[in-house]
């Protein structure tokens, strides 16, 4: 400091123009110093050396006086915080060097690895503080299982999680289940003070699992290798022809089957199920409202041979036949390849209402749907009525006025299962012995007609499309 500013410095601070530091306060290196005069008179720092978590450390302060030579003979206290308050780890007098240390285990929790060092005199009292950032352990997580299970049976998910060094972590675990191409979680896991928990889950089909660590202050974490889940299915998987194509439109399979047996149950449509109808399967205008319509929910076996649960909606008027055909063709395990509710393809414009063409793509089974005839645009289908259902499309091609759809593949082929080129087959015949009709045979072989009630009213007849066929 220059003679000049030695004496205008105290002239300042005696009006008040000029604020002396506090006394005591730390600076980021964990120094404190005493400025309590016109210059620097004592200064205390502290040193904790970073370390894993279980290690032992030296934790040390160093006391200078204010000519910056280590003040010697002069008690400091070491302290250490447990989560809560702070607590003695050490009170002793400091060496010919300044400095007092003593050792300390470092801890795995953040807030516990914060130190101080006190040192009194009989003016004002010195403090510094340190918290120690810790070294990161490596870690291991491994997520083990039994591989392959019959179907509606449950199995145990084990994880193990230990550090580098061997032990074990205790800390928050995702287990996750491949949802197509991401991850979701499916429970919280806490390993016990072994490293370990574990999971009961009933795998559906093929399953693929890992569990994903959060990484703490002492540990990293870590995501276990994927493991991979086969339930046995309890029915027999379709074997198709040799080179039969796979649907162009794939979809995801449906929830697994509720209940014992087909359990095919009938409801109003509910509020949710409308909102989507709305504006695809129906509009204003449609010869059927809401109160006119059911929705049929039941278990089917699909073509892996896993009993799966779907729906569709239908007239009123043939609800019960069809809780009968669904219930038989469940009996006859004749699989079906999806049951969604033909909503889920969105509108189609060239068809005015649900795109009939997508969901034939997907092989989809289904039945309402306020649209147009496939390929004759202004035609209504007689979907629209509620009263048709379409089954296995992608097997049973439709011959439209621009051709066969939804492939020329399968056309003339047929299959023990899931084709049908003839009254003769199970399913034409467990649908005609329970009220429904064949209409155009194997013109459109997926499309089956429900007959009104005998004496209820004139039966249907097939709708007449210029002498082609009205899908």
């Amino acid at each position: 400091m220059t003679p000049r500013l030695g004496v205008l410095v105290p002239l300042l601070l005696a009006l008040g123009l000029l604020t002396a530091p506090a006394a005591g306060a730390a600076d980021p290196a964990g120094v404190t110093a005493d400025r309590t005069g016109a210059g620097p008179t004592k200064s205390l720092r502290l040193v904790v050396p970073r370390g894993y978590a279980g290690q032992t450390v030296r934790v040390t302060a160093r006391l200078r006086a204010a000519d910056g030579d280590p003040d010697a003979d002069q008690e400091v206290r070491l302290q250490r915080h447990d989560g809560r308050r702070w607590r003695l780890l050490d009170a002793a007098t400091t060496a010919a060097d300044g400095t007092v240390s003593a050792p300390a285990v470092l801890g795995r929790r953040t807030e516990r690895n914060r130190f101080r060092a006190v040192h009194t005199t009989p003016s004002r009292t010195l403090t510094t503080t340190r918290a120690v950032a810790l070294r990161q352990r490596s870690s291991t997580l491994a997520l083990a299982g039994q591989a392959q299970v019959r179907d509606g049976r449950a199995i145990t998910l084990r994880v193990r999680w230990v550090s580098g060094n061997g032990e074990p972590v205790r800390g928050r675990v995702s287990l996750q289940r491949a949802v197509g191409r991401s991850w979701r979680t499916v429970a919280t896991l806490r390993p016990d003070a072994d490293g370990r928990a574990t999971h009961r889950t009933t795998p559906f089909g093929r399953e693929r699992w890992r569990a994903v660590g959060r990484g703490q202050a002492w540990v990293r974490g870590d995501t276990s290798d994927a493991l991979a889940v086969r339930s046995i299915p309890p029915g027999d998987p379709v074997r198709l022809p040799a080179g039969a194509p796979a649907p162009r439109v794939a979809l995801p399979g449906q929830p697994r089957a509720v209940g014992e047996g087909p359990n095919a149950t009938a409801t109003r449509i509910p509020d949710g199920v409308w909102a989507d109808m709305v504006g695809k399967s129906w509009r204003a205008g449609c010869p059927v409202g809401r109160d006119g319509l059911r929705l049929v929910r039941t278990n089917y076996w699909d073509f892996d041979g896993y009993r799966r649960r779907g729906e569709l909606v239908v007239n009123a008027a043939i609800v019960g036949k069809t809780l009968d055909v669904m219930r038989a063709i469940y009996d006859a395990r004749l699989p079906i390849r999806h049951l969604y509710r033909v909503d889920r393809f969105g509108y189609s414009s060239s068809l005015n209402g649900a795109d009939d063409h997508a969901s034939m793509a997907a092989d989809n089974t289904s039945a309402f749907n306020c649209r147009d005839v496939v390929g004759r645009p202004g035609r209504r289908s007689p979907h629209a009525q509620g009263r048709s259902i379409d089954i296995n499309p992608w097997e049973n091609p439709y011959r439209a006025s621009f051709g066969w759809t939804p492939n020329t593949w399968w056309v003339q082929k047929s299959h023990p299962r899931v084709a049908w080129r003839s009254a003769s087959h199970r399913m034409v015949r467990i649908l005609t012995s329970r009220g429904f009709r064949w209409t155009y045979g194997t013109f459109d072989a997926h499309h089956f007609d429900g007959r009104r009630a005998v004496g209820t009213d004139r039966a249907p007849r097939p709708l007449a499309c210029d002498g082609g066929v009205c899908h």
